[in-house]
């Protein structure tokens, strides 16, 4: 059995009644059954990440008997945001958050937390769905960072924005359509950046709730920047302005 995994209903059922930090859940599509629907309740009210999946994909993971059901442990405790940010506005320190919109590659995200902690920044909130996690590759890849910066999953990072827009903050989100250059704005000591998926970017409606769109001026061909440099421009400057 890989380390990092668990697999049967009743396996998962203890791990989760145990206070195991778990990352997601896939269970297989054809499952039914009491016993299922009540591994689902009690994912449910542990607010748990859960996917349905075709059998196959289980069958990939693992070739033991899964009996249609594998869990993921994440190898950190992910904290609830409310609780990290009134810790933060009691310190002397202005807080930087930084909000990561929808990023898909493990690699991008184990480097934009590994900026992010060199930067000191104070935290990392990240969406429950359609959302890289918090796992060994992506680890490996922050050199260790994702152990030592707060790391928030949320259901929607919209309601965190406004959140932090009631309690001072200044919310900045990148954006390459931005008309605002990233140097001309004088950023706030409380400050938000956002950063968005690879292919799609912020999204709208977060866009929306930013109190600036900024971008990075490109001379090339290409068009766009990587997100992981591209968040390691903003933050540094964001760093610089705020002294």
């Amino acid at each position: 059995m890989k380390k990092d995994i668990v697999f049967g209903i009743r396996p998962v059922m203890e791990a989760i009644n145990a206070g195991k930090s778990i990352d997601k859940i896939l269970i297989s599509q054809t499952l039914k059954g009491s016993l299922v629907y009540e591994l689902q309740d009690l994912i449910k009210s542990k607010g748990i990440r859960c996917d349905r999946v075709v059998p196959e994909r289980l069958d990939w993971i693992t070739k033991k008997n899964h009996q249609g059901v594998v869990a993921f442990f994440s190898p950190i405790e992910y904290q609830k945001f409310e609780e990290v940010l009134d810790k933060l506005l009691s310190r002397p320190k202005a807080p930087f958050i930084l909000i990561l919109d929808g990023i898909t590659d493990v690699r991008n995200f184990g480097a934009i937390a590994r900026t992010a902690e060199c930067a000191g920044v104070d935290a990392i909130v990240i969406p429950e769905k359609r959302s890289v996690s918090v796992t060994p590759d992506a680890i490996k890849t922050s050199a260790g960072a994702l152990f030592r910066i707060p790391v928030c999953r949320e259901k929607k990072l919209y309601f965190v924005l406004r959140h932090l827009k009631n309690r001072g903050f200044f919310i900045a989100a990148a954006s390459e359509k931005a008309e605002t250059d990233y140097r001309e704005v004088d950023y706030p000591e409380s400050v938000a950046l956002i950063m968005g998926s690879e292919d799609k970017g912020v999204s709208s409606q977060l866009l929306k709730i930013a109190d600036a769109q900024i971008s990075i001026p490109v001379r090339g061909s290409i068009g766009s920047l990587n997100v992981s440099v591209a968040a390691g421009i903003l933050i540094y400057e964001m760093l610089r302005n705020r002294k």
